[in-house]
């Protein structure tokens, strides 16, 4: 059964709190006027539907599932409820996911393990079953950091370097990224990532790695689909104060979410970005390039 819903359909990962509650709020907004409809989705049920309440008492509606993006089977069926509902998806924002910035003194093998579980292949979870369900214009949004910038591959040389141009290569694919995600936590369960050219931060590795994943989307999506005008596209929001940062940052949770839904929201139009790395003022940044950072705010 097909929903009769006129306007897009948009997915949020981890919509419950911070950012992500954001975005969605933001993007219920701006689709009011096509009727679309916005899912905010949450691991926890009892979290999400608050969230929805507290939404609807600031005047959005939009709807729940619950969805555990490291859960293959939660993923595959919220999947077949949006192709049985809606036929499709226009919109998809993964911003589910974790750090240790609150406690940092974690063993880096657990903060390896857990973190790229959740950032790197749960999110890859949610692309691998909603990607195929895209619609033509669709557009994706890949949370990223200012940690995911190429230049945060910064362990010994010249393995960092090697790792580096690895990571950035036109031939890189999903395989060949998964191999060096699970490098990296190896790597990081001996102890001997840094002279294996890897940082001592999982978050940015996995922030990283998610860059390096919405590269290869978009090259599949040009070649496959060329004439559908797919955008994918990583988004640095910014250092926002949430709860993962423990309340530290520079901006608040509403601005933190500008670049995102600028990205959700490119007009069917438009041809660029595609591929790119956006800063949080909506600037396409260089993502090898470390000069390209020199000159923006270290968040």
């Amino acid at each position: 059964m097909t929903s009769c819903t006129k306007g897009r359909i948009a997915v949020v990962t981890g919509g419950n709190k911070g950012i992500g509650y954001c975005i969605v709020k933001t993007l219920c907004q701006k689709l009011k006027d096509e009727q679309g409809l916005v899912y905010l989705t949450a691991r926890k049920e009892e979290r999400g539907k608050t969230a929805i309440n507290q939404l609807n008492q600031e005047g959005v509606h939009p709807a729940f599932h619950q969805l555990d993006i490291e859960s293959k089977d939660s993923v595959k069926r919220f999947a077949q409820f949006l192709k049985t509902t809606h036929g499709g998806l226009d919109i998809l924002v993964n911003n589910a996911g974790i750090a240790y910035f609150t406690s940092p003194h974690t063993p880096l093998a657990l903060q390896a393990r857990n973190t790229l579980d959740v950032n790197y292949f749960g999110t890859l979870n949610v692309c691998d079953e909603l990607l195929p369900l895209l619609r033509g214009k669709a557009r994706v949004v890949n949370v990223s950091s200012g940690l995911g910038h190429l230049s945060k591959i910064n362990g010994l040389e010249p393995a960092a370097s090697q790792l580096r141009d690895k990571l950035s290569s036109d031939n890189l694919n999903v395989e060949d990224l998964n191999r060096l995600v699970n490098d990296y936590i190896k790597f990081a369960s001996e102890g001997t990532h840094k002279e294996n050219g890897w940082p001592n931060s999982a978050y940015a590795v996995s922030k990283v790695a998610i860059t390096a994943l919405t590269r290869i989307q978009q090259r599949g999506f040009d070649l496959r689909r060329p004439h559908d005008n797919i955008a994918v596209n990583a988004v640095h929001p910014g250092w926002v104060q949430s709860d993962m940062t423990g309340g530290k940052g520079i901006y608040n949770t509403e601005e933190g979410s500008e670049a995102p839904v600028y990205a959700a929201l490119l007009p069917d139009s438009a041809d660029v970005p595609k591929g790119q790395y956006i800063w949080r003022d909506k600037s396409v940044t260089d993502w090898v390039d470390k000069r390209s950072i020199a000159d923006k705010h270290k968040t």
